[in-house]
């Protein structure tokens, strides 16, 4: 009976060694500090557009998104989300019922610069609000 449950044991082991050694570390979800928030008219190349809601297609004006990012993790990340809601001048959001508006490719160490195009529905008043801005990815390569 003990020899039963010595083998057992090792066993069991050897799998859990076996299954940790092949499975690929856990990927931590590294947040990143956006700040100095700001927008302004994109190029005129870029400026015509127009959005889809309800398949009713509305003409749009487009705006970049400016602003710095604050990587504390030491490690590049890459593929970070941004997250954040946009508000038009009588308060009502720009982006209803969305608050992942776009992703930064890579994220070095320290503060760098980023930007961001959205389209905004012609007919939403300015000037926008920038609200609650962040942004999260991971420090290693993430298959998409």
């Amino acid at each position: 009976m003990r020899l039963q449950a010595l083998a057992v044991v090792l066993l069991s082991s050897l799998f859990w060694g076996l299954t940790s050694w092949l499975t690929p570390p856990a990927l931590a979800l590294t947040q990143i500090r956006l700040f100095d928030i700001s927008y302004h008219e994109c190029p005129a190349d870029l400026a015509q557009g127009a959005v889809t809601s309800g398949g009713t297609t509305m003409a749009a004006n487009c705006f970049i998104v400016t602003g710095k990012a604050e990587n504390k993790s030491g490690k590049s990340v890459v593929n970070a989300d941004i997250f954040g809601r946009i508000y038009d001048a009588n308060n009502d959001s720009v982006m209803q019922n969305r608050t992942r508006l776009g992703s930064i490719e890579e994220v070095p160490p320290g503060i760098s610069d980023f930007e961001l195009r959205i389209s905004v529905p012609a007919n939403q008043p300015q000037p926008l609000k920038l609200e609650q801005f962040k942004a999260a990815g991971f420090t290693g390569k993430v298959r998409r």
